[in-house]
């Protein structure tokens, strides 16, 4: 524990990093996945099983809150630690992408952005200064500027407005932040699919000295090679001894090459809404339990896994669960889904530290490659 915010290279393989980030509420061991808890929850969870799968952080949204219940209300109840009971450290988005793909409308100036809810068409305003002060009111450990997010593909003026304004944003997010020693602000590196961009929006954001950088605008339906390619140009313009967040992202295919690239943070909803469609993520590889062929499989998900979700129960009744839209079945898959993404995040972090990563990768993506899910014996 400590009264500041650090973060702490232990060990490197390659372009991988291994590292702590110690705040107030605790210590995020990277590379680190973290779940989303959207609107305050992470879906079909609850925190303590979200705890007990070892994250050591959660991500909430501000778009989302601050419509509802509204960030002043949950000030008034404690805060977000407080209100939806996570005593670890929480990241809170700017609220810029759901902006972008939700809601209707929408205006983008200088001053910030105005838009209409998604959820009654009601109006509101979003400048920096107000990000911020919604992030502050939800009393979020990391926080990050509000950006503006676009949607590829686009024209190469159009990628480079948004870039530079993002960059400014990014100066009155830092202004109205403050000094804040046991919290954090992240920028966000735009640029869209254009190296140069990218490169130009990374040294912007260096010079402000933040505590942290993001990689935002590649979850957006660009394909895998273009995010790579471009945390090939972004990840060597970021600082060394600071923390790096890929937004939006992903798979653990995409995690495993993003680690591979010096990437030290994630997060998915892919877990959590895979779950909620009988689609179970394993060591396996990925079970449809909506496919007949699981309807007399008497086989647990993972025999060997510390998961009671994937170990106790069998597939069959996974199947059976699925089919018939009982909601146990959402919660344990989604349990089951989340653990795979806590131990994939554990078993990287080792193989950095015995210097073991390129090949633990590989096999991990040949094992998904191939489906390697034993047959009914």
């Amino acid at each position: 524990m400590t009264d500041t915010f650090q973060f702490k290279l232990k060990a490197t393989d390659g372009k991988a990093r291994r590292g702590e980030i110690s705040m107030p509420r605790g210590t995020i061991r990277t590379p680190a996945f973290m779940p989303v808890g959207t609107g305050g929850t992470v879906k079909a969870m609850y925190m303590d099983q979200v705890r007990d799968l070892g994250a050591d952080i959660i991500l909430g949204n501000t778009y989302h809150l601050m419509l509802r219940p509204g960030a002043e209300r949950v000030a008034r109840l404690g805060g977000l630690h407080h209100f939806a009971r996570w005593d670890g450290p929480i990241l809170t988005d700017s609220g810029g992408f759901q902006v972008m793909s939700l809601s209707a409308l929408r205006k983008i100036t200088e001053h910030g952005v105005t838009f209409q809810s998604h959820i009654d068409g009601s109006r509101h305003e979003m400048s920096p200064e107000r990000s911020i002060e919604i992030q502050g009111l939800l009393g979020s450990d990391i926080q990050m500027q509000l950006d503006e997010c676009v949607r590829l593909p686009a024209s190469e003026s159009e990628i480079e407005r948004a870039m530079e304004m993002s960059l400014r944003w990014a100066e009155r997010c830092r202004v109205a932040f403050g000094d804040q020693p046991g919290k954090a602000m992240f920028g966000i590196v735009q640029g869209g699919d254009i190296p140069k961009l990218r490169e130009r929006s990374a040294g912007g954001l260096t010079a402000l000295d933040l505590k942290g950088y993001a990689v935002g605008g590649l979850a957006v339906g660009e394909p895998q090679e273009v995010m790579l390619d471009m945390l090939d140009v972004t990840c060597p313009a970021l600082p060394v001894e600071k923390p790096r967040y890929l937004m939006g992202v992903g798979t653990p295919d995409d995690i495993l090459k993003s680690v591979g690239r010096g990437i030290d943070m994630f997060d998915c909803v892919m877990p959590t809404r895979a779950g909620r469609h009988g689609l179970a993520f394993t060591r396996h590889g990925k079970i449809n339990l909506k496919n007949a062929r699981h309807a007399e499989d008497h086989r647990p998900l993972d025999e060997e896994s510390s998961c009671p979700a994937a170990r106790d129960y069998s597939r069959a009744y996974l199947h059976h669960l699925v089919r018939s839209n009982e909601i146990l079945g959402m919660m344990l898959i989604t349990w089951n889904n989340l653990s795979y993404y806590q131990d994939l995040m554990s078993g990287i972090r080792g193989a950095i530290e015995a210097q073991t990563f390129e090949a633990f990768s590989a096999e991990t993506q040949e094992r998904w490659a191939r489906g390697d899910i034993p047959p009914l014996g």
